[in-house]
C-alpha cells in the first residue's frame, strides 16, 4: 500500500490522522490554483518514497475547508508534521531543502532505500524535474496508468500489441546520463529508440521511420533493475522532453511489461524553490 494519499474530504483527513498512530504524518496543504504548490508536488511524492515509514497526505484547502481553518492555514503550500495527532513542526512556502530537513529531524529511524535515489557517480534520479502535465504513454493498458508508473506505484503494460511510446516532459531543461530498467525477461523491452525535444508526441509510424537520437538494444542482464544503461551524454545535454519508443520485447510476445524505469541526470540550471515570484505574502508562498 502506498504511503501517499490525496485526501478527499475533512472526514477522511481526521480518520487518517487518527489511525496513523506512532507514524510521522507529513501533510501538504495546497491549492490547485497555487503555482508553487504544483512545483512542490513531485518533490513531495519523491520524499514519500524516500521515507516509506511516514504517511504523506495531500490536502486541498478548497476541498477540505474545515481542516484548513482548524489548522490555521493562511498560505500555500504549508507543510505540517504530526505524530499521535499532535503538531510537531511546520514549513511554510515552497522550500524543498527545509522540508526534507524537517522530515529527517522527525522521522525517527534510518532512511530506507529510495526508489528515486542517486544513480552512477551520484547523478540523481530526474524524477523531481518531471512535469506530469507533459507526460503521456501511447498503447498503455488502462490497468497500469503511466503516472502511477512514473511515481513507482505500478508497473507499465502494453495494450494492443508489444509497442509503447513513453513521453516525459520536464519542468526545466535537463541533461540525461543513463537509465535503469526492471522488467521480466519474458516480456521485457528489447529495442528502445530515444527522441528528444519533439514538438508533439510521435505516432508509431513516425517513431518507426525516424532516426532516433540513440537506439538501444537491451539484453536480459539489462532488465535487472541494477544494471546501468548508458546514454550518449553529449546527445542529451539540453532536453525539454524525452520520448522512448519501445519497438519490441525480448521474447516476441504480444505484451510488453516494464516494472520500473528510472532516468538519471541533472538539471541544466538549478531552480531555488524559494525564489518563486509571489503575488502576496512571504517569498515562496502564495495566498
Amino acid at each position: 500500500m502506498s504511503n501517499h494519499k490525496d485526501v478527499s474530504d475533512d472526514e477522511e483527513f481526521s480518520t487518517l490522522l487518527a489511525s496513523a498512530g506512532n507514524k510521522l504524518v507529513v501533510v501538504d496543504y495546497n491549492a490547485t490554483w497555487c503555482g508553487p504548490c504544483k512545483a512542490m508536488h513531485p518533490v513531495f511524492i519523491q520524499l514519500s518514497h524516500k521515507f516509506p515509514e511516514a504517511l504523506f497526505l495531500g490536502v486541498d484547502v478548497d476541498r477540505c475547508r474545515e481542516t484548513a481553518m482548524a489548522q490555521g492555514i493562511s498560505a500555500m503550500p504549508t507543510f505540517i508534521f504530526y505524530r499521535h495527532q499532535q503538531k510537531l513542526d511546520s514549513v511554510r512556502g515552497a522550500n524543498a531543502t527545509e522540508l526534507e530537513e524537517k522530515i529527517r529531524k522527525h522521522y525517527g529511524q534510518p532512511e530506507s532505500m529510495d526508489p528515486h535515489g542517486s544513480g552512477p557517480g551520484g547523478i540523481g534520479d530526474i524524477f523531481p524535474y518531471i512535469d506530469m502535465k507533459g507526460c503521456e504513454c501511447l498503447n498503455e493498458s488502462d490497468a497500469t496508468p503511466f503516472r502511477s508508473f512514473i511515481e513507482k506505484k505500478s508497473k507499465l503494460v502494453s495494450d494492443c500489441d508489444e509497442q509503447l511510446i513513453l513521453v516525459y516532459g520536464f519542468n526545466q531543461n535537463v541533461k540525461l546520463q543513463s537509465l535503469k530498467i526492471k522488467a521480466p525477461v519474458e516480456t521485457g523491452p528489447k529495442t528502445l529508440k530515444l527522441f528528444t525535444n519533439q514538438p508533439k508526441t510521435l505516432d508509431f509510424d513516425s517513431a518507426s521511420s525516424m532516426t532516433p537520437v540513440q537506439e538501444i538494444i537491451l539484453k536480459e542482464e539489462d532488465l535487472s533493475g541494477e544494471s546501468t544503461v548508458e546514454l550518449r551524454f553529449v546527445k542529451f545535454q539540453n532536453v525539454s522532453n524525452l520520448q522512448i519508443f519501445v519497438m519490441d520485447n525480448l521474447s516476441g510476445d504480444e505484451t510488453t511489461e516494464i516494472e520500473s524505469l528510472t532516468i538519471y541526470g541533472t538539471p541544466v540550471s538549478t531552480t531555488n524553490m524559494t525564489d518563486f515570484k509571489r503575488v502576496a505574502g512571504n517569498k515562496g508562498e502564495s495566498h
